[in-house]
């Protein structure tokens, strides 16, 4: 992958030391608490699992066995945590809040949840979704968390959506394949006719989100653009951000075309794709495309072979 640029890394400290000062969590005694941050994750952590043990929260936090062991020990010693012997195994014990305990974390939660909210309320709306969209897009990127365990929802198109598709293949495919300038400039081209020429009752579009950030897209079109009735429909601009990958979703983005395309009467579904995306066509192969015909071309500034693959409905 490369070693990352002086810059980047700059980039990243710069907006650490920013964000955990406008957050506060550089105070000794964190949302006014007598806990320090650690404290109060240690406490978030128990307050919200289930039959949660010593080690799951050291696994969930990433925290020291000792560190954490002592820091149990002080919240028992408050009369903030109470343990339970398990019945099945007595060397285990689930930890959970006492009452005092509840209580006193209950106040402190209140208390981040209102100074959220006056961070977020000096925003506009539009402002505030730009914030929630580029911290899911940090959580994404960074997280280990396996993209099978992510839930997505489908949703039609909406303002922007249209340049992000052209946006994302352009870079997602050029860094990937090494296609270039001609290649996005025939994604515009697709997204502009797709605009100017849409039929609502035949055609449709889907913007795929994972944990509220857009994460792929499909176009389905007539393939004749001027034909009045369904006849034959035309997948166009698959495309499946990497980290949404591994999680089914290319093949549902392509099953809602299917689903879409024989629920308005047409008879065949149409696509151009290409050998170097194997990923794609193995979706179209075990939704029972077949492929019809291929040919070669360098004008992408990259190795790029198309494919032609149907399926009749």
């Amino acid at each position: 992958m490369g070693r990352p640029s002086q810059d980047h890394i700059a980039a990243v400290r710069r907006f650490n030391r920013f964000y955990t000062r406008e957050v506060g969590v550089l105070r000794k005694n964190f949302l006014d608490t007598p806990w320090s941050l650690a404290e109060m994750r240690v406490l978030f952590e128990i307050a919200n699992g289930r039959q949660m043990t010593a080690s799951d929260v050291g696994k969930a936090l990433n925290l020291d066995a000792a560190y954490l062991s002592r820091m149990l020990q002080k919240f028992e010693k408050d009369g903030l945590l109470t343990r339970l012997r398990s019945e099945a195994d007595a060397r285990v014990s689930f930890l959970s809040l006492s009452a005092r305990g509840k209580k006193q974390f209950a106040a402190a939660n209140e208390r981040q949840v209102a100074q959220t909210t006056g961070m977020l309320a000096k925003l506009k709306p539009a402002e505030r979704q730009r914030l929630a969209a580029a911290m899911h897009e940090i959580e994404a990127l960074l997280s280990a968390t396996p993209a099978k365990d992510r839930m997505f929802v489908l949703r039609d198109p909406g303002p922007g959506d249209l340049g992000w598709i052209v946006e994302r293949h352009g870079v997602l495919y050029g860094e990937e394949y090494g296609w270039r300038g001609p290649f996005e400039g025939m994604c515009a081209g697709i997204v502009s006719d797709f605009a100017k020429n849409f039929d609502a009752k035949l055609e449709k579009g889907w913007i795929a989100e994972v944990d509220g950030l857009r994460a792929g897209c499909v176009l389905l079109v007539k393939n004749d653009p001027k034909a009045k009735k369904a006849d034959v429909a035309r997948i166009r601009l698959l495309l499946l951000e990497p980290f949404a990958r591994g999680m089914g979703l290319g093949r549902r983005l392509v099953e809602e075309c299917v689903n879409f395309s024989r629920a308005k009467g047409y008879r065949r579904v149409t696509l151009w794709t290409h050998k170097e995306l194997t990923a794609a066509r193995m979706i179209y192969a075990k939704l029972g495309f077949v492929k019809t015909g291929e040919e070669s071309h360098d004008d992408w500034h990259g190795k790029a072979t198309s494919e032609f693959w149907d399926l009749d409905l």
